[in-house]
């Protein structure tokens, strides 16, 4: 029971951040979130290490959890790894690609297009992330799957700080063209529409603004 309550914790916080309702530098108080779950600071305490060690919190001593503010420089080794990493992993989903592969990532990009339509802020930012999750998955690694997960979750804390307007619209068009690069078997192509495709997330991002913090409590409730 306890495991599954620290899960929820982590889960909820997680999404709040992803979903850029909890801001880099929030205070995440553990007698607050105690109070808002209904539980003992205990299972906070195990929720905070637990996101610490995603660095998706920094927890300091005497002072308490904050949700992290990756530095310029994170944010570009964040983006540097996962050009690596998402490089070759389109070059082995074009290897082995199959019609009921190509579908479901369709059926994906659909969604997002449709979340971008809707002007679903949370909705498109999760649903963009896991294309890339998706992928992986798709190819029945769950290690690679776990990986960008983690990096995604960075990503998403690095959009919210440092990106300029939303490149929503831009980044589900690309997913669909990588897609049809991948259903081509294009190697070549879906590699080239993949890393422009990450450079392009990355240069939309301005590395000079102070950002507002918001409030705990709103931005769980």
């Amino acid at each position: 029971m306890e495991t599954s309550t620290t899960s929820f914790i982590v889960e909820s916080l997680t999404r709040a951040i992803v979903e850029h309702r909890l801001r880099p530098g929030t205070k995440l108080a553990e007698q607050k979130l105690a109070d808002h779950f209904g539980v003992s600071r205990t299972l906070v305490r195990q929720a905070l290490f637990q996101l610490s060690q995603n660095r998706l919190i920094r927890l300091e001593p005497a002072r308490g959890a904050f949700v992290a503010a990756p530095s310029v420089e994170e944010a570009k080794q964040v983006f540097a790894v996962r050009r690596m990493l998402e490089t070759e992993m389109t070059r082995a989903f074009v290897r082995e690609v199959t019609p009921a592969k190509v579908r479901a990532l369709r059926e994906h990009v659909a969604r997002e297009k449709a979340a971008v339509a809707q002007d679903d802020v949370p909705g498109r930012t999760e649903l963009l992330g896991d294309f890339h999750v998706c992928m992986a998955e798709l190819m029945g690694n769950q290690v690679l799957a776990q990986l960008l997960g983690e990096l995604i979750s960075r990503c998403a804390l690095i959009t919210l700080m440092y990106q300029s307007a939303s490149a929503a619209e831009h980044s589900h068009e690309e997913h669909a063209e990588i897609v049809k690069a991948l259903a081509a078997r294009d190697e070549a192509l879906a590699v080239r529409l993949m890393q422009e495709h990450l450079q392009n997330v990355e240069a939309s991002l301005t590395f000079e603004r102070e950002q507002p913090v918001n409030e705990l409590s709103l931005a769980l409730s």
